[in-house]
């Protein structure tokens, strides 16, 4: 036998028993698994926002004065500070939900503005003595005008029941006035009235000043804010109606810091779009939990997280499980190949809910992610 024909006989023999040996099975191939949970979902809705003071409005002084000092954009301005000079007179703010609208210099009258004057000086420190309770009646003596002119001016007794959230001008908050005004270097007059104090809600910080030195006290003097930092978001219409005061939130800072918080007020005003096209929008007011994340922030671009519909209790799994099938629907395949038709409610997350025949808390899903 030549060379070339044992080779090619042993090539032969060779390949022969390759071919009927025992196969050789292929590696595996992994599959990813999940198991289904059991957890709450809830849908998140996301708005952009500006961390600010929230809005500013303007502030004037009272019908006379001159201007002689103003207070610098950023001060923040407490009860019984000084706002402004007037005729270089100190104008303190006080805290109240109404202006002074008169003069009140007659013993025992009776309104809210007195009252306003008697809950700041007793937050000042001036004890007023005893206010006469709701249903009280107080008397004063009223001046009556000459209804003639060769007749002489009068007085009449004129009767007074205290209402809720009135205040008396008794004798004790007179002397409490003319105690704080001596203190204060104003003249002691046991009077106050428009333009001797600012009434505002609370304490104030100065946006921006708008009026000079010289100028009428009665001119729109500043603008100020709040004190507290909020969150503000314009919302459009459909959206903020679904939104209430007391809804929790998590306002997401630069620097992927996060606050909660809460919203405080939706706004009744609506807002044309820009231009005429975008849709009308209403003001949401976040108030934060914590400023301590804010320190040396005074205003920036913030994402706000309001929670949505809930779910709770709900089996679930990854989005990537669900396989699409021809006839509709969806399925999710368990190992081994097995699929499992199943219907699927809140998407959230990443993960959806799902139910179906033998869909249970544990069972293992293959899923792509």
């Amino acid at each position: 036998m030549t060379v070339t024909a044992v080779l090619a006989a042993a090539g032969y023999l060779w390949f022969e028993r390759r071919d009927t040996a025992t196969p050789v099975a292929d590696d595996a191939v992994a599959v990813q698994t999940a198991p289904v949970v059991r957890t709450d979902l809830s849908v998140t809705e996301s708005l952009t926002g500006s961390l600010g003071y929230g809005g500013a409005q303007p502030v004037k002084g009272g019908p006379d004065g001159i201007v002689t000092w103003l207070p610098r954009s950023g001060a923040r301005i407490d009860r019984g500070e000084q706002l402004f000079r007037a005729d270089d007179r100190p104008v303190p703010l006080f805290y109240g939900a109404m202006p002074l609208y008169r003069d009140l210099a007659t013993p025992n009258m009776v309104g809210r503005d007195v009252r306003i004057v008697a809950a700041n000086l007793k937050a000042l420190g001036y004890p007023v003595g005893r206010q006469p309770g709701v249903g009280e009646t107080v008397t004063r003596t009223v001046a009556v005008p000459a209804t003639a002119p060769s007749a002489a001016p009068g007085t009449t007794i004129e009767r007074s029941t205290v209402r809720q959230g009135e205040g008396v001008l008794t004798s004790g908050l007179i002397a409490a006035l003319k105690r704080w005004q001596q203190d204060r270097n104003l003249p002691v007059t046991g009077t106050i009235g428009p333009g001797d104090v600012v009434v505002l809600p609370g304490a104030v910080r100065v946006e921006s000043v708008t009026a000079l030195k010289g100028d009428s006290a009665a001119t729109p003097l500043m603008t100020v804010t709040s004190t507290a930092k909020v969150v503000t978001a314009p919302v459009a219409v459909e959206v903020a109606g679904t939104i209430r005061a007391g809804d929790r939130v998590t306002v997401l800072l630069p620097g992927d810091a996060s606050v909660p918080g809460e919203v405080s007020a939706v706004g009744t005003e609506v807002q044309p779009g820009e231009d005429g096209g975008a849709e009308p929008k209403r003001t949401v007011t976040v108030t934060l939990d914590s400023t301590k994340e804010l320190h040396g922030i005074d205003s920036a671009q913030v994402r706000i997280e309001l929670a949505g519909e809930t779910r709770e209790g709900v089996l679930a799994v990854p989005v990537g499980a669900l396989v699409a099938l021809s006839e509709g629907g969806y399925a999710v395949q368990v190992p081994g190949g097995g699929l499992v038709a199943v219907e699927t409610g809140m998407f959230a997350k990443g993960l959806v809910e799902v139910t179906g025949a033998g869909i249970a808390e544990g069972v293992r899903v293959v899923t792509a992610s």
